[in-house]
């Protein structure tokens, strides 16, 4: 039986509005497995950043429970979970959030030294994890002097360099042209199934879940359908 990474209780997040009490997230349950890829996807005001945040330990659930490889959010106090952040969560967002004072090898060797674990075997993996992702000629560069896709594989890289259970990505191709968006979304999936981690991806762009093992579709702060045959997400993804 493949190991369940993540799992979402009956969650709910409401936000206090001039016109009264406001469910962003009503009730939504998922698990998601070890190497599994998942998009959630939706419209805007569906939910979906919400959840995502919540997922990433940035917000805490007004109700039910959020599990990463058995750990319930809701019962830590804040410092557990700026600890449950940089050990056991990754991060690709838009933006990318690179810092700019950084190579790309320290960037990703980042996450590392943060988790008090840089040593040399840590660099090494640092070096050849950017060489998988083809930035074998662009180690000793500033994010400046990076294009977008390049810039995005680093945050990609640093997502991944300390293993985290869960990796998160918040529409990390709304920044590039078509071709470089398949090319990072394509090599995000084979690192995810290949370190086999939990991986979700916010996305408004269809095109993308061809890469994805399911898709969760949100409206009004619900999950109203899952995808999950590879026929039904490819016709999805074709816009079918």
């Amino acid at each position: 039986m493949a190991e369940i990474a993540l799992q979402v209780r009956d969650v709910i997040k409401t936000f206090n509005t001039d016109s009264g009490p406001l469910n962003a997230v009503d009730g939504v349950s998922f698990d998601v497995q070890a190497g599994e890829f998942v998009a959630l996807v939706g419209p805007s005001g569906s939910g979906k950043t919400t959840m995502l945040s919540m997922l990433a330990a940035l917000l805490t659930p007004s109700g039910g429970q959020i599990l990463i490889e058995g750990q319930d959010l809701g019962t830590m106090n804040e410092r557990g979970r700026v600890a449950l952040r940089r050990e056991q969560i990754g991060f690709t967002f838009q933006s990318n959030n690179l810092i700019p004072f950084l190579t790309a090898l320290e960037n990703v060797e980042l996450m590392l030294r943060l988790n008090n674990r840089l040593d040399s075997a840590g660099r090494q993996r640092s070096a050849e994890l950017l060489s998988r992702l083809g930035l074998e000629q662009r180690m000793g560069s500033l994010p400046a002097q990076m294009s977008g896709g390049q810039q995005q594989r680093v945050a990609i890289a640093r997502a991944l360099i300390h293993s985290p259970a869960l990796v998160l990505a918040d529409e990390p191709t709304a920044s590039l042209d078509t071709e470089r968006a398949f090319q990072v979304v394509e090599t995000f999936a084979a690192l995810i199934h290949e370190n086999r981690r939990a991986g979700i991806m916010v996305t408004h762009d269809l095109r993308m879940c061809k890469y994805v093992d399911r898709v969760l579709q949100m409206r009004d702060g619900r999950l109203v359908r899952a995808y999950t045959g590879r026929k039904e997400i490819d016709a999805l993804a074709r816009g079918e």
